[in-house]
């Protein structure tokens, strides 16, 4: 959908400085409140839009028909009430010397400390980048349910320096480091965290979840599971991990192993729940590393749930609020 990828190329790196002090952590700087810029005011935000989608096209029909389809997703009354609700800021923190952006959002108004849910995103680089239409879809809704959540942009997005990161490589430690700051968030439980991810953002949340000790549940969405196999339901990504992978060309099947989960699955923890979503109908990542997976942890033991949503597509776009519900739902359950 052309005007879906257009509109989430509003960055997130463009809000104001408008301080927004959620964290209280020596690590985190920079701190500005998502609710600034041209999203400081709903209408402000859709004159914005108007202005650009003018821009990329002089008939008035194009632009009508652009202009209904952020009407439908993202009304005046739902901007304001999670305006009026939710606190949410961006912010920049140090990982191996290198700048990294983060984002955390939470609910306003609550009587007891919260639950964390930490967010890996999806796609590479600059692409799937969390930016505030994406957290008005993907976010806000379940942050208002009751949840804080955190999320790394991975290295190298959203900043001038060559960095990239390493698709499930190095950036692993970007996401590991969300969890040395929930203790510094005012009214986050760190004893009840839970991690959930989309697309790519499902292979990072397995490798995190390698690496700390205090999470209790796991969601995935459309989550990739084993990256050889992706490779013979989708031939193009190989360019990106020739890319982004170090060392691939000379140790391809061990880097795309230590990526795949489904290659370690017996070394799961039963502890920790998962939660998998899928559309049938995906053609970015094929629903079968979600039955797969599935079939593995049955094997294991590992206690999961399988929801698959029938003719839908890597994004859930026909089922987006029955998969938030879903997820509000397992980390409540288990959390």
């Amino acid at each position: 959908m052309k005007e879906f990828i257009f509109f989430f190329s509003i960055s997130i790196i463009a809000f104001s400085s408008c301080a927004s002090t959620l964290i209280e952590h020596r690590r985190v700087v920079n701190e500005r409140n998502c609710f600034s810029w041209v999203f400081s005011d709903y209408d402000l935000w859709r004159n914005q839009m108007e202005k650009k989608f003018k821009k990329k096209s002089e008939l008035e029909i194009t632009v009508n028909r652009k202009l209904a389809w952020f009407d439908s997703n993202f009304g005046k009354e739902k901007y304001e009430q999670f305006k009026r609700d939710l606190d949410c800021s961006t912010f920049d923190y140090e990982v191996d010397s290198i700048l990294v952006k983060g984002y955390v959002i939470k609910p306003k108004q609550a009587k007891k400390d919260l639950p964390v849910l930490v967010y890996n995103r999806g796609g590479n680089g600059n692409y799937g980048r969390v930016v505030f239409g994406s957290m008005m879809q993907n976010l806000f809704p379940i942050a208002n349910e009751g949840f804080i959540i955190i999320g790394s942009q991975y290295r190298g997005t959203l900043t001038q320096s060559d960095t990239l990161d390493e698709f499930g490589g190095k950036d692993i430690e970007d996401v590991a480091a969300l969890f040395d700051f929930i203790p510094s968030i005012k009214g986050a439980d760190f004893n009840r965290v839970g991690m959930y991810g989309a697309s790519r953002g499902g292979m990072q949340t397995h490798l995190v979840a390698k690496q700390v000790n205090n999470l209790k549940a796991i969601a995935t969405i459309a989550g990739s599971t084993d990256l050889t196999k992706g490779l013979t339901y989708r031939p193009a990504m190989e360019k990106v991990y020739k890319k982004r992978i170090p060392n691939y060309q000379t140790n391809k099947q061990i880097e795309l192993d230590k990526r795949s989960v489904l290659k370690w699955v017996d070394k799961l923890s039963s502890d920790i729940p998962i939660l998998l979503l899928h559309g049938t109908n995906d053609k970015r990542v094929s629903v079968k590393h979600s039955k797969d997976f599935a079939n593995a942890l049955a094997k294991h033991n590992v206690p999961h749930k399988l929801i698959l949503y029938a003719n839908d597509n890597h994004g859930l776009v026909k089922n987006k609020a029955a998969a938030n519900k879903e997820i509000v739902r397992w980390f409540k359950q288990h959390l």
